[in-house]
């Protein structure tokens, strides 16, 4: 299967990393574009110039486009277990739209955690519970 890695780009190491793992498994994937500048530099993606120079949001749109899915590697961030930042939950709403799978590392968090945790919920990700090596058993159960 070919899927398209999303997240927060503070988890640029954790994108490669499971990049690999996914590979292993023998699926083809994609990571964001600027996964290697951002592993330099996590806060390169909020750099406004930096963003609308590069066009970032359309080459991992495309990406999206390009995928079968989503892999979404929602580990905790700013206090937050599920972390879903403003632009994941783009890539979510892209993927939904073109009827790709959506598979979340870890569960949503709550509404009162995260305001648009019910619109991620409306897409029906599977949810992996931390564990990428079962992936193909998801994958196997929905064929």
């Amino acid at each position: 299967m070919r899927f398209m890695i999303c997240g927060s780009m503070h988890f640029a190491k954790e994108m490669l990393q499971a990049q690999k793992i996914l590979e292993e498994l023998g699926h083809h994937v994609r990571v964001p574009s600027d996964v290697y500048e951002c592993l330099e530099n996590p806060e390169l993606n909020m750099d406004f110039d930096y963003c609308v120079k590069t066009e970032i949001d359309k080459k991992d749109f495309q990406q999206v486009a390009d995928s079968e899915a989503i892999l979404v590697l929602n580990y905790p961030k700013n206090g937050i277990d599920g972390y879903i930042g403003g632009a994941t939950l783009m890539d979510i709403g892209i993927a939904r739209h073109l009827g790709k799978r959506i598979f979340l590392l870890h569960d949503i968090p709550s509404e009162n955690v995260l305001r648009y945790a019910l619109e991620v919920r409306i897409t029906n990700p599977t949810i992996l519970n931390g564990d990428l090596k079962k992936i193909n058993q998801y994958l196997e159960t929905a064929a």
